[in-house]
């Protein structure tokens, strides 16, 4: 997505940026800053990913100047720190300040700018924020900024910090990075348990993707709510259900989701990887599948920075075979009623991936195929509970009439 553009620095000398822009061919600016092995492959990766969210990003090779191109990896971690030893902080934090102004001059710029970087770049995040004009600043397993701290209580533009709990390089600097951040309500600090050191590079082994994914969703909201873009995320989600119930056309609902998508229909492995597999699957397997009187109950939906739950009972009379539920399983002629979760993760506005969860046992219990006497499992009491707290609750458990007379304290 991205090509290489050299800027002219503030001491008349020069260098490269990574520079990726959003499809739709304008957005907001984001600046990446590199960890000391130098605009790698993650950080390209990186840029490219946020491109597709909307940011026009680039990636300023801070010290290519020493070594031009000299992009590294774990194996050449001696280099690497050979390097960082001749690396000039302060004149990294001028050629910063100059790739914010050319991120601003460029045509496809509109908004704020923003800057995320990486063990080094973390540190050098959060001198961008209290010496450049950025909007925001968000820092991940930054080494140093300790050394700053006096600058880092003067910063006024918000300001996101991740670090992981096993990280030996940084961790002995939490505490007092914490102290700043608590006196600042602009200001956040999130530690990710068992997460080591790069745990959000996937090109490194310390890669962790819980902790990763959880820290882009942060950084994403951080970022979002200060420069934006904002997105209509129920609306892009209600087209696609539209388009999945109600035109029934397979070719819509894709048009609604990024170039690569996934879905995974957890409880019975259904779905599908990529444009022509969840083509394939909508249009023959999904879409025109569904009996003439199904509805959607909507229980609850919550709307997150780049995520979308939605709760719903799916009810229906199974009056035909529904592959992607009851695959191979003849019409029974019964009324059934499911309740689900549908979990939706966005890159941009657009549809990246659905994971969506029913009870299966319910489901069979209510085809007919399982009888309950005896298990624990029911039919459609799970999805009627779902819609009404005061049924009675507890009765597949033996014992819970008996605790009626026990003491609470």
């Amino acid at each position: 997505m991205g090509e290489q553009v050299e800027v002219r620095s503030a001491d008349g000398g020069a260098f490269h940026m990574y520079v990726a822009i959003p499809e739709r061919g304008s957005g907001p600016g984001l600046v990446l800053l590199q960890e000391a092995l130098g605009v790698t492959e993650f950080m390209r990766a990186t840029a490219d990913r946020y491109a597709a969210e909307g940011y026009v990003v680039a990636v300023p090779d801070l010290d290519g100047r020493i070594e031009p191109e000299g992009a590294l990896t774990d194996a050449d971690l001696d280099r690497a720190m050979e390097l960082y030893q001749q690396f000039d902080i302060e004149r990294a934090v001028d050629d910063i300040a100059v790739t914010v102004a050319a991120l601003r001059d460029r045509a496809e710029h509109v908004g704020g700018v923003g800057v995320i970087g990486y063990c080094l770049g973390g540190r050098l995040a959060v001198l961008a924020a209290a010496r450049t004009k950025v909007d925001c600043a968000v820092g991940y397993y930054g080494v140093g900024i300790t050394e700053h701290l006096e600058e880092m209580d003067r910063i006024t533009v918000p300001v996101a910090l991740h670090y992981g709990s096993e990280d030996t390089h940084c961790g002995h600097e939490v505490a007092a990075v914490q102290a700043v951040v608590d006196r600042h309500e602009h200001m956040s600090l999130w530690v990710y348990q068992r997460a080591d050191r790069a745990f959000a590079n996937d090109f490194r082994p310390y890669h962790d993707k819980v902790a990763t994914d959880l820290a882009y969703t942060r950084t994403l909201s951080l970022v979002r709510g200060a420069i934006g873009p904002h997105f209509d995320l129920e609306a892009v989600w209600d087209l696609h259900l539209y388009h999945e119930f109600v035109t029934k056309d397979a070719s819509a609902v894709l048009k609604t989701m990024v170039d690569d998508p996934y879905v995974n229909i957890a409880p019975t492995v259904m779905g599908g990887v990529g444009h022509d597999m969840l083509l394939r699957f909508y249009k023959y397997h999904f879409v025109d599948v569904h009996p003439d009187d199904t509805k959607m109950i909507p229980v609850s939906r919550t709307v997150g920075v780049n995520r979308i739950v939605q709760e719903l009972v799916l009810c229906f009379t199974h009056d035909r075979e529904i592959p992607y539920l009851l695959p191979e399983v003849a019409p029974t002629g019964r009324y059934m009623e499911i309740a689900m979760v549908a979990i939706v993760s966005f890159h941009g506005d657009m549809i990246y991936n659905e994971h969506i969860y029913f009870d299966q046992a319910s489901v069979l219990v209510q085809a007919g195929l399982i009888d309950p006497e005896g298990l624990p499992v029911t039919g459609a009491e799970v999805a009627r509970k779902v819609l009404d707290k005061d049924i009675e609750p507890n009765r597949l458990m033996p014992g819970w009439g008996a605790s009626e007379s026990l003491p609470l304290t």
